[in-house]
């Protein structure tokens, strides 16, 4: 009976924040939505989920490509769209990428040089890709504009330029993403 109050609650705080315009996911996995009858209902992703990885100097850019790849219907995350106020971020971040589809290392000038969350959220990926087979895309690397990749980067893995050509680098991007995603479901049905 205790069960059945608390899931009910949390179903009317839901709803409630749902009515409030707010977004709530679970991270890969889908989403809460009221249906046409204002019910609450979960409406699970088909779609790969995406970790973005930036530097802070970066954001801006990062923001442009999250909503790009939103509109696309993928399910990117980053960090300032999907942290909550009150969130352990550091573990967030940890149990995100090691659940993502593809994790999108995006370089700079800035966030080639800079020591950080940047440069461990790199070393974290190259330890979560080590569990893909060695044909499987996970580490996509993005270079926002002309700067040097770190040598384990460019010296392993192909690299996708957003620069001169945003607009035509984000549609390579997406078509990667859709291509490696469809061979990966492909494999599994297999």
């Amino acid at each position: 009976m205790k069960k059945q109050s608390h899931e009910k609650a949390l179903i009317q705080i839901i709803e409630r924040r749902l009515r409030e315009g707010a977004l709530i996911e679970i991270g890969g996995m889908g989403s809460f939505e009221l249906d046409d009858q204002q019910q609450v209902v979960f409406k699970p992703s088909g779609e790969p989920l995406v970790f973005l990885s930036y530097a802070l100097e970066d954001r801006e850019k990062i923001t442009k490509l999250y909503r790009q790849l939103r509109k696309a219907g993928l399910e990117p995350w980053m960090d300032c769209q999907k942290l909550m106020a009150g969130q352990n971020w550091p573990r967030a971040i940890h149990q995100t990428i090691e659940i993502a589809d593809f994790f999108l290392g995006c370089f700079s000038k800035k966030s080639t040089l800079k020591r950080g969350h940047f440069q461990g959220e790199l070393h974290l990926a190259w330890e979560t890709a080590k569990q893909f087979p060695d044909d499987d895309v996970y580490f996509i690397p993005i270079r926002l504009e002309e700067c040097e990749l770190p040598k384990r980067v460019s010296s392993e893995t192909h690299y996708i330029d957003l620069f001169p050509d945003w607009n035509g680098g984000v549609k390579k991007l997406i078509a990667a993403l859709r291509r490696h995603h469809g061979m990966r479901r492909r494999s599994k049905s297999n």
